[in-house]
């Protein structure tokens, strides 16, 4: 039984790579009959946004990845780690360190003049037989660890494999800042160890963080969780995932018009895999996903994947529910519309998000008050007027019997024929005046949509107006 959980700092949005990290987290814990839980990592008052709070907890509920266990928030645990600290001071495990900003800063200068790593030099690091400074009146002392200064510090990754690093890459680093305020390091550790977090899934930008916290660990006698670090998601280019390139809110793709689901699964591959299968509903997952089996390399940023993908569940989704997806985020309601289910189906054909769903079905029911000029251009010729008012005198005598798509494509079929006409030259002057361009549905659809008097009246005004030419 696997307890994970996602720990998101609330200082801006919530972005897709870390959706898919807690997506591993959600996936793994729920397929061993775990826990997946939900920590808000709020120390750093200076930077922390109540609305980021709400975006972040507004983008799982969308996703539906609830917190199994009520939602921890780091700022109402600081008396926690003040008591571990407090400990770790009395044991001699961790010592108070008076060294000014100042002059912490001159020997990082000098240390990378020497072309050396920057490290604190333990000046305060109490040791047998060592003298240390006298304490100065004016500075607040930081608490520091005492990393172990040989041997290695060594973990076993489930995605990279044996990890090692030498005791000179970690320093004795600071725990609690001069004000009280405990690190990221420290509270990371101690909140792991007390949630009974089990396995640990997170970017492998944090991987050189590891080594510090297994320090802390180790003083503190915590049992260490299972680590897991994953490659992160580059731009199709193999650079670092910008905005332009889709790292943004996750809130935004609802606004976009993506579907959870399309989502999910979009992230779930960029990673991880199996076989060549690409659409997996969240039973798939959860039946098939193993963070053993996550790549080791980073993966690409897909547009074109997310939009196939989002496109398919469009077309998978109920009628009621892109109904009330429609109404209630994109404020289209199509409810009371004649030939509503028809004009769903056939605009779902021609749409990747919610959005072009919702365009898709405008260009179809608003009436157009402009006709596309180069359209026009091409298919309004002088015989065109005189076509279409035979046609509509067409559509006026076999009105009570146009109910069905098959019964308008009856009628015109012959009327092409016997008027010596290419489909175009009817179709598109009919498909310009009812929706204003040459890019749309079956003109047998629309017509059957939009109902006889409605079509008359538009091609009516279409030739009132004389195209706009």
């Amino acid at each position: 039984m696997a307890i994970t959980r996602f720990a998101p700092s609330p200082t801006g949005y919530l972005h897709i790579g870390g959706l898919r990290t807690a997506l591993y987290s959600y996936l793994w814990a729920k397929k061993t009959n775990g826990e997946f839980k939900l920590r808000i990592e709020d120390t750093d008052t200076a930077r922390n946004n109540d609305d980021a709070v709400k975006a972040i907890l507004e983008a799982f509920n969308w996703v539906g990845m609830p917190s199994d266990c009520t939602i921890e928030y780091q700022s109402k645990r600081l008396d926690i780690y003040k008591k571990y600290i407090d400990q770790l001071l009395d044991e001699g495990k961790a010592y108070k360190c008076y060294m000014s900003k100042e002059e912490l800063d001159a020997k990082r200068v000098k240390q990378e003049a020497l072309k050396q790593t920057p490290r604190y030099d333990e000046t305060w690091r109490p040791q047998e037989n060592k003298e240390l400074p006298p304490i100065p009146e004016d500075i607040e002392p930081v608490i520091r660890i005492k990393a172990p200064k040989s041997g290695t510090i060594e973990f076993q990754d489930g995605i990279k494999g044996s990890m090692s690093f030498t005791a000179d890459q970690v320093d004795d680093f600071v725990i609690a800042r001069s004000n009280g305020i405990p690190t990221y390091n420290f509270v990371v550790a101690i909140d792991d160890a007390l949630m009974g977090i089990t396995d640990v899934l997170r970017g492998d930008d944090h991987l050189s963080n590891t080594p510090k916290q297994i320090v802390i660990y180790n003083a503190l006698g915590f049992e260490l969780p299972k680590f897991y670090h994953i490659p992160m998601i580059n731009n199709p280019s193999g650079k670092k995932l910008s905005k332009r390139d889709g790292a943004m809110d996750v809130m935004q793709y609802k606004k976009d018009g993506y579907l959870p689901e399309a989502l999910l699964n979009f992230l779930v591959r960029l990673g991880w895999s199996h076989g060549d299968q690409e659409i997996f509903s969240m039973e798939e997952m959860l039946d098939l996903f193993d963070p053993n089996d996550i790549n080791k390399s980073a993966s690409a940023y897909n547009t074109e994947k997310l939009n196939w993908l989002n496109a398919h569940y469009i077309k998978e989704s109920s009628f009621n529910r892109l109904v009330n997806l429609l109404k209630n985020d994109f404020d289209l309601d199509i409810e009371n519309i004649p030939n509503n289910e028809f004009l769903l189906d056939i605009s779902k054909d021609r749409a990747s998000t919610l959005v072009q769903l919702k365009d898709a079905i405008k260009k179809i029911i608003d009436t157009p008050f402009e006709y596309e000029k180069k359209g026009t251009k091409k298919f309004i010729k002088d015989n065109t007027i005189e076509t279409l008012q035979n046609y509509i005198k067409l559509l006026e005598e076999n009105k009570n019997n146009l109910t069905s798509v098959e019964s308008i494509e009856n009628i015109t079929k012959p009327f092409i024929q016997d008027n010596g006409l290419k489909f175009p030259q009817l179709f598109q002057p009919i498909r310009i005046s009812l929706t204003g361009g040459t890019q749309a549905p079956s003109v047998y659809d629309i017509i059957f949509i939009l109902g006889v008097d409605e079509t008359i009246n538009r091609i009516n005004k279409a030739i009132e107006q004389d195209f706009n030419r």
